[in-house]
């Protein structure tokens, strides 16, 4: 056998290897997708203000803001997002323009499909579950997850997204709980399982959020060890959709409220939407 054919056969084996992780992968965000959409009430209350009467004064005007009367009690919903994510730092970002979809169904999960342009194009997904990108489609460049230390990292930050995104999912209730900070800013905490998460608002005159920040299990610092560290954003572009009023310009990142914040997502809402369950 000569070398052309050890070589051809050796790429052959690679690319269906490729093929089948790509295939997995696939699978593994279709499934879970699936159960999270499932996750939608059937047979939604409908929102009354009367349900935040005992929150802190900043907690009811973010809701009755969000939140219209009478609008169904949704806490799944799909968004549409354009913008920019970076691939650098603060110093330099290289921001890389950005295509995802995401599912968001707190406090149980969520999927981020993304495609990110430049030279070398990237795409893959974020869960609860994994962080899995790939560049041209195929090469594997990240693979991690399953374990304390992700699923910690990714409930702050659905946690946080559900704040903004899906108001209905941090109303008060079993496993969730409210209290003030000050006349204008307000904090929640999400339980779920051996999860908690602590969420903090502030909201101008209206209601509306201006800015969300929280302590975030992450590995994203110069040691690249997880520790507790600050992160947040700011919201602005609100709409209405189905009834609640939604950021359609986020933007985040780490170190929040120091010097050291750089904001390596900067999100555009092409559309969110909050799908009805499908009963099978």
């Amino acid at each position: 056998m000569d070398i052309i054919s050890i070589f051809s056969g050796l790429s052959a084996v690679l690319l269906v290897t490729l093929l089948t992780i790509r295939l997995y992968d696939w699978q593994a965000e279709r499934t879970q997708w699936t159960r999270l959409k499932s996750l939608q009430s059937e047979r939604p209350h409908a929102y009354d203000p009367k349900m935040v009467a005992e929150l802190p004064e900043p907690a009811r005007r973010f809701f009755n803001y969000a939140i219209s009367t009478g609008t169904e009690l949704l806490s799944v919903a799909e968004i549409d997002i354009s913008g920019q994510f970076s691939l650098g730092n603060k110093q330099q970002p290289n921001y890389q323009t950005m295509h995802a979809h995401q599912i968001l169904a707190s406090p149980y999960g969520f999927v981020w499909k993304t495609k990110l342009g430049g030279i070398v194009p990237i795409s893959g997904s974020d869960s609860g579950k994994w962080t899995r990108f790939r560049i041209f489609g195929l090469l594997p460049v990240a693979r991690i997850g399953d374990n304390f230390d992700h699923r910690l990292s990714a409930y702050g930050r659905y946690i946080a997204e559900s704040v903004f995104w899906t108001p209905a999912a941090v109303l008060p209730g079993p496993g969730v709980s409210w209290e003030a900070i000050d006349a204008n800013s307000a904090q929640v905490t999400v339980c779920h399982g051996y999860l908690s998460q602590s969420v903090k608002i502030k909201v101008d005159a209206y209601g509306q959020l201006v800015e969300v920040s929280f302590l975030r299990w992450s590995n994203a610092n110069d040691n690249k060890k997880y520790q507790i560290q600050p992160f947040g954003g700011r919201l602005s572009d609100f709409r209405e959709v189905q009834g609640y009023h939604l950021p359609f310009y986020v933007e985040g990142g780490n170190m929040f409220g120091t010097d050291d914040y750089f904001a390596f997502y900067k999100a555009k809402i092409k559309q969110i939407h909050f799908p009805p369950k499908k009963i099978i």
